[in-house]
């Protein structure tokens, strides 16, 4: 994983860029169709006669698209610029009433001309301010229906993108304080290891830690998270050796790697807390010296990797719990962030410890972890 922060791409709420834009302004034009209907049904309903309901219809029909298109266009507008909430809200209700007011006029200006459409408002000598108030509040209660047709599923669309794009960024956090916490470890453990051979063989000593600084420079160059097996077991082999010149005579390695899951796919150092595990609690507790780690990787009927790291050691008692150390809880949630169907598991016995990783298809470990990078 790499060490920075990652960089999102800058999604930004557009009506225009959004890759649902025609069909938000299908639904935009089916709300202005509806509207329209749903008032031709209520004049209907209501019994007011033909002459008034055209009337009314066509004063809708050249009102609303205009309006829906002002407030589409302010909306934009306002994203592109950042405006606040209570801002943009200011904007689209002044938008709405400057629209009524105008269509509020002219509809005024219908009523005293065309009597014969009765679109009067009885009992009043100015019908003027009324119609103006009338313009206005139908605007607003357009505005509210543009609303809640355009915003309201943009807003939870919003919503759901900021939501994983969260989730995503607080598991790139925990895998990179995985990483802080286990590079270190392995790296102490190994200074360890080495600095045990300084005074009893300064040869070997020197070799070894040739071979750390190798170990060191792979890991610094591959910034990837996920790794192929065949390079994360190339880089144990190099591990093994360190552990094998340490405890000489005592502890030997096996590797039993299939072919067809060379290229197979795993989060980086995901194998070492095992195979730290295995030589510590497993293979150094015999009694006869005669300690042994065996690293096994094969495809399963479904083309899964199974990765099983072996010891011969005297097994788990029945007062331990594995997987409580903070190497083997750091395998286990790393499976979980970068592949959910993985799992690991401990089978022990008098004749030894299995750890056990199972990751299931190769394609999902890849595609969980690109699921973040996109």
């Amino acid at each position: 994983m790499r060490s920075d922060s990652p960089e999102w791409p800058q999604r930004t709420p557009s009506a225009d860029a959004s890759p649902t834009a025609l069909p938000r302004r299908a639904l935009g034009a089916g709300v202005v169709v509806g509207v329209i209907l749903l008032q031709l049904a209520t004049e209907v309903v209501a019994g007011r006669d033909s002459a008034r309901i055209w009337a009314r219809m066509a004063f809708m029909a050249c009102e609303l698209p205009l309006l829906m298109l002002a407030l589409s266009a302010m909306f934009s507008r306002s994203v592109h610029r950042r405006m606040s909430a209570p801002a943009g809200l200011a904007a689209g209700i002044g938008i709405a009433t400057a629209f009524g007011c105008v269509f509020g006029l002219l509809y005024g200006a219908a009523a005293a001309h065309f009597p014969e459409l009765r679109l009067h408002f009885p009992s009043r000598a100015n019908p003027m301010p009324r119609s103006m108030l009338f313009g206005v509040l139908n605007a607003l209660l357009y505005f509210g229906i543009w609303a809640l047709a355009f915003v309201y599923p943009l807003a939870i669309e919003s919503a759901g993108i900021r939501a994983f794009e969260a989730r995503n960024l607080r598991s790139q956090a925990e895998l990179a304080r995985l990483r802080a916490h286990l590079e270190p470890h392995f790296l102490l453990n190994t200074l360890n290891a080495i600095a045990g051979l300084v005074t009893e063989d300064p040869r070997e000593a020197r070799r070894l830690l040739v071979c750390l600084g190798d170990l060191l420079r792979d890991a610094v160059q591959d910034n990837e998270e996920l790794q192929r097996l065949d390079l994360q077991v190339s880089w144990l082999r190099r591990y093994a050796q360190i552990l094998e010149a340490r405890h000489l005579g005592s502890l030997r390695f096996r590797w039993e790697i299939a072919d067809e899951c060379q290229s197979a796919l795993l989060p980086r150092l995901l194998l070492q807390p095992l195979v730290e595990n295995a030589v510590k609690h497993g293979a150094l507790r015999r009694a006869d010296g005669a300690g042994e780690v065996t690293i096994r990787a094969s495809a399963d009927a479904d083309g899964g990797l199974v990765c099983v790291v072996e010891d011969n050691g005297p097994g788990m008692s029945d007062s331990e719990s594995p997987g409580v150390g903070f190497g083997l809880q750091a395998v286990r949630r790393r499976l979980e962030l970068e592949a959910p169907r993985a799992s690991l598991r401990f089978e022990s016995s008098s004749t030894g410890t299995r750890s056990i990783v199972e990751i299931g298809a190769r394609g999902d470990v890849h595609s969980a972890s690109a699921s973040r990078r996109s």
